[in-house]
């Protein structure tokens, strides 16, 4: 019996509208083996097939492909530019849904697929049968039937007591527990810009590291940010002297295309450790957050800096120097 254990997220459709390019579908997968433990660093084996109607419907297109796992036993691929089995993807026709993904996975490289999963491709894959849909739309926002009203005022998206309005509260793209942009997803919210939301790294990047070298010395306000640990991070590297910090460890990690990750505030913490059940469901006891301290970027004084117990759903406050206190790095979409 094959066990399902790929996780997929569909992180965007890359279409192009020259004729000589084909069209192509990123898709990307956290790989573990028949123990549950992650792939990592090593080619694997993938046979992906797309179902029409059902999930064991029929397969319009097959491919293979042999990528290789990160070290968080991620895999990227573009679906599309593999060997092809069958089929032609761009022939598929996506107005004839539903469709589904199947993914077969060799860990070891070959074509003994022993991991497999299918899920549903829902509205992202039908920008590729957007180039083709006939619709005779002008592009001119004056030729729209049913035009939305747009407020012209800031009164017209606040109600009396000034809170949001024109924000729904439903409607979200991504959603916590989600694995998205090189992490998993611990908060959304929107605003008037759009939604948004926080990512932490799918496992520590330390198990153990000092808040910085400099560790009698007090940053200041560029540091003591509660809500945003961009700004802290910076005043942290801009310490003199400064050469190894949790802030660094962060700033230094990048995963495929993503190197915007930082040090959570105290408050950024507490929203990993307000989302850590569905973390550590997702992701494993191994690469979950563990019951113990975790650095925040926000100072206390000159020898001390803010941690987040998730062992008790507490603040205390460390010795900088103090090595034993957890690294998790977080990024914003």
């Amino acid at each position: 019996m094959k066990r399902i254990l790929t996780i997929t997220l569909f992180c965007l459709i890359s279409l192009t509208l020259f004729a000589q390019s084909p069209e192509k579908m990123s898709y990307q997968a956290v790989i573990r083996n028949s123990s549950n433990q992650l792939v990592v660093n090593s080619t694997i084996g993938m046979r992906i097939s797309i179902l029409q109607s059902s999930v064991s419907g029929t397969s319009v297109y097959v491919e293979t492909q042999k990528p290789k796992t990160n070290t968080n036993g991620l895999v990227t691929i573009e679906i599309g530019g593999g060997s092809v089995v069958s089929g032609t993807f761009a022939s598929i026709d996506w107005s004839k849904g539903p469709y589904f993904i199947k993914t077969e996975t060799d860990p070891t490289g070959g074509i003994n697929y022993t991991i497999s999963g299918t899920s549903q491709l829902l509205s992202v894959p039908y920008a590729l049968y957007a180039k083709k849909a006939g619709n005779g739309f002008s592009g001119n926002y004056n030729d729209l039937s049913n035009k939305p009203t747009i407020p012209t005022k800031v009164s017209q998206l606040t109600n009396d007591k000034g809170y949001l309005t024109s924000v729904s509260s439903s409607g979200f793209t991504h959603y916590i527990g989600e694995l998205y942009g090189g992490g998993i997803v611990v908060s959304i919210w929107k605003d008037t810009t759009g939604e948004h939301g926080l990512i932490a790294s799918l496992k520590d990047l330390s198990a153990g590291a000092p808040w910085s070298n400099v560790s009698t010395n007090l940053v200041g306000s560029s540091a003591q940010n509660f809500a945003d640990g961009r700004v802290n991070v910076s005043g942290i590297l801009g310490q003199s002297g400064h050469t190894q910090s949790a802030a660094k460890l962060c700033d230094d990690y990048s995963i495929g295309v993503y190197n915007d990750w930082y040090l959570p505030s105290i408050w950024e913490m507490s929203l990993l450790f307000n989302a850590a059940f569905f973390v550590n469901n997702i992701l494993g006891s191994s690469d979950g957050f563990q019951n113990t301290n975790y650095w925040s970027s926000t100072e206390f004084r000159d020898d001390l800096a803010y941690a987040y117990s998730f062992q008790s759903n507490f603040t205390n406050a460390p010795q900088k120097n103090n090595t034993t206190v957890r690294v998790r790095a977080v990024r914003r979409y």
